[in-house]
């Protein structure tokens, strides 16, 4: 194989492995991956493996908490109520207000984000090539490396930011801090309501590029190594390992972000 082919053939194989499963409506009906420019486009492998990812985080507690003992409890039991009480104590340490709404949330966006990244670990052509047998052509199985997954859950926490904003300080006092803050006279509104208003916006968008480019560069990487063939061994393993860490501590930072952004929310100065 020559220089060239073997270029072009790497770059099909890392375009393969970075395009979603989509379907899009078009005038013609619903069509499958061409699907480029269509505002109507769905990642169907993003929403499946979030939706599938979600129902073993919740059928995995929901079993833990039916079996649990009070006397010496599971290993699973006993990996679960760690995981409850990590969440808890940081959720105590950060969030300053009352609202029962804060730790269950915690603890959702914590455990579903880490299940998403985890789908990182496995190998990359495991499930693309098990799709193929059955004719699907793309699968993507990591949903915190599509953008709009990101984004869909940054953009429920700004939802909740702003409910809480207006019901902790009322419609009055949160117009008062985006344009009294932080310079508190009313000539200075203009200036105070754009610095405030791209702060505020700054939320989600930080949350949402924040887990995805550290996935997707994750995902990039794996990709790379898996184009050495069978000499990708002694360079995938330690990677797996140290990625254990980066999904581990995005999903942490994603849950802490939305505590402290919910706790602002909370603070009527």
């Amino acid at each position: 194989m020559s220089a060239a082919e073997h270029a072009q053939t790497s770059t099909g194989y890392i375009k393969h492995h970075l395009q979603n499963l989509q379907v899009c409506h078009t005038d013609e009906g619903w069509i499958w991956n061409e699907c480029q420019g269509n505002f109507w486009t769905f990642n169907v492998d993003t929403l499946a493996f979030s939706v599938i990812l979600g129902l073993v985080f919740i059928l995995i507690f929901r079993s833990v908490a039916k079996k649990a003992t009070v006397g010496k409890p599971g290993k699973m039991q006993a990996f679960v109520e760690m995981v409850v009480d990590f969440v808890d104590s940081n959720v105590k340490d950060t969030f300053h207000g009352r609202n029962p709404l804060i730790a269950p949330l915690g603890l959702t966006i914590f455990v579903w984000v880490f299940f998403m990244n985890l789908m990182d670990l496995i190998p990359v052509d495991w499930l693309p090539m098990a799709a193929s047998t059955v004719g699907v052509d793309y699968l993507k199985v990591v949903p915190s490396t599509d953008l709009n997954a990101t984004f869909a859950l940054s953009i429920s926490v700004f939802i909740l930011i702003v409910y809480y904003s207006i019901k902790v300080k009322g419609i009055g006092g949160f117009t008062k801090e985006l344009t009294l803050q932080p310079f508190n006279h009313w000539a200075a509104i203009p200036f105070n309501l754009l610095l405030e208003g791209v702060a505020l916006l700054a939320k989600p968008i930080s949350l949402s590029l924040r887990l995805f480019g550290n996935m997707y560069a994750g995902e990039l990487l794996f990709i790379l190594i898996a184009l050495l063939g069978y000499y990708q061994l002694p360079l995938h393993f330690p990677w797996a390992v140290f990625h254990i860490l980066v999904i581990t501590l995005q999903a942490f930072i994603f849950m802490m972000l939305t505590i402290v952004y919910l706790s602002l929310a909370h603070e009527d100065h």
